[in-house]
């Protein structure tokens, strides 16, 4: 690719690439992530994870295994967006009920969950701070005759298209005025410098589940 040599042994056991490491730091699809959770158990190594995509039994066979192997989970690695978070929390819990919330996220053409992780996060960070159960009142589909909005709903809208890297807004919307809180990612390099920070913050850190929330000191 003309970038020189890395100093990096390329390898196809993970048994052996993890030999020297600490921290494996994994961006891949939940069934591929579950098998090296496995690995990472058993040869005690510490783990970050920034997979999405798990179905709610994938992710309790991944939170299985925090018992064995320190892990810090999160749909989003980004600095930005973790400070979106807690925003987000602060903002519902003052407004209450008396604002309709609706997500709307943005990525490019070859992701293949829908919607992101990061979408739902915001969602379950919202409802928590209302008193409700994201599964019951995300809305995630609209067409036709589907009557009015009802209060407890939370809308998730999903666009797709040519090379945007992310953008989430969550809209407030009540009478007479609305609160719109956005981020927008111009590249890939945020994830990557979150990714690394979580495994530097990873290394003095026993068995458990952590966030990004506790690696920024947001809590």
């Amino acid at each position: 690719a003309g970038c020189g040599e890395l100093g990096v042994k390329i390898s196809g056991s993970l048994e052996e690439a993890l030999a020297d490491a600490e921290v494996l730091i994994d961006f891949t699809f939940p069934e591929v992530t579950l098998a090296n959770v496995k690995v990472c158990a058993e040869l005690g190594k510490k783990l970050v994870v920034g997979s999405t995509g798990f179905t709610p039994e994938q992710r309790k066979e991944l939170l299985s295994y925090t018992d064995r192997v320190p892990l810090v989970f999160a749909p989003n690695m980004s600095v930005g967006v973790n400070v979106c978070f807690k925003i987000l929390k602060e903002i519902a819990q003052t407004l209450g009920d008396g604002f309709d919330v609706e997500i709307v996220e943005l990525h490019h053409n070859k992701k293949k969950d829908s919607p992101s992780g990061t979408a739902v996060k915001m969602g379950e960070i919202v409802a928590d701070a209302l008193g409700r159960d994201y599964n019951q009142v995300a809305n995630y589909h609209r067409e036709g005759m589907c009557g009015e909005r009802t209060q407890e709903e939370i809308g998730m809208q999903t666009v797709r298209g040519g090379d945007i890297v992310g953008e989430h807004t969550v809209y407030f919307v009540g009478m007479g005025e609305r609160i719109e809180l956005s981020h927008r990612a111009m590249n890939r390099d945020m994830f990557a410098r979150g990714a690394v920070r979580a495994a530097g913050w990873l290394g003095d850190k026993g068995p458990g589940l952590y966030d990004m929330q506790k690696v920024l000191g947001l809590e």
